[in-house]
């Protein structure tokens, strides 16, 4: 009786990995599955050359949300270090396209650390 329970249970793992295996070669990955024919952002680049994320707006398009001021741009920074070490300072701001360059600065006035905000988001970048 042993022997047939093994044996019967032997042969259902095999059949559940044989049916996985052919669902794989034949339908493909689960990603390609949910994703569809580039529908995810994949087109064959390694790397993800091809995929840009697009930028979520509570209006109706880009120009939906104003860009950020360079006072906001400061603001961000300086809630952003001070947090991390209250004695560095924020320096010169830059303008660079689509972002804010802002300079961070320790106590002797050297710039150990440059920081982009981008403009529509907030989000915080390390420069360099």
């Amino acid at each position: 009786m042993q022997r047939h329970k093994r044996k019967v249970m032997t042969a259902g793992v095999l059949a559940l990995v044989l049916a996985g295996a052919l669902i794989f070669l034949f339908i493909g990955p689960p990603s390609a599955v949910a994703c569809g024919a580039g529908a995810c952002g994949w087109t064959g680049q390694s790397g993800g050359a091809d995929f840009v994320p697009q930028r979520q707006t509570g209006g109706t398009g880009l120009a939906a949300k104003s860009a950020l001021t360079r006072e906001q741009a400061r603001e961000i920074v300086t809630n952003h270090i001070h947090k991390l070490n209250p004695s560095l300072k924020v320096g010169k701001i830059n303008d660079n396209g689509g972002f804010y360059e802002a300079d961070v600065l320790s106590r002797d006035d050297e710039v150990i650390q440059v920081l982009g905000v981008d403009k529509y988001s907030g989000r915080l970048m390390t420069i360099n």
